[in-house]
């Protein structure tokens, strides 16, 4: 059996995940905005559409998938300075796993903070 060249073969490491985690979130973020422009266009069409999607987004599972949207958000913002910063700084392939850590570290402690007021905003009220 002929044996693999080292370091030739991409494994799943920090950086596979960390790409397939960015295009996730940007895919997620377009869809979201596409919706976003279509039902706002909605008012110019028929107000009265424009008013039944807004009584659906005030539901609470349209409440709960806002924190996937703010978690897609923020993780693809962290993570797209982290990909400036591997392309441009001078050292930044060097320590690209260590900002990694340093994004999702910053990313859970955000959202550690902003889903409690979330969830009393949907169902505290």
């Amino acid at each position: 059996m002929a044996k693999r060249p080292a370091g030739t073969l991409y494994r799943g490491k920090i950086g596979m995940w960390s790409w397939v985690l960015h295009r996730i979130t940007g895919v997620g973020i377009y869809f979201f905005l596409l919706v976003h422009i279509l039902d706002t266009a909605l008012v110019r069409v028929s107000p009265e559409a424009y008013n039944s999607v807004m009584h659906v987004y005030k539901t609470p599972i349209v409440g709960v998938a806002e924190i996937g949207l703010v978690g897609a958000i923020l993780f693809h913002g962290f993570n797209g300075i982290r990909v400036v910063l591997i392309d441009y700084w001078r050292k930044g392939s060097k320590y690209q796993n260590q900002m990694f850590w340093v994004v999702l570290a910053i990313f859970v402690i955000l959202m550690a903070a902003w889903i409690p007021r979330q969830l009393m905003h949907t169902f505290g009220e």
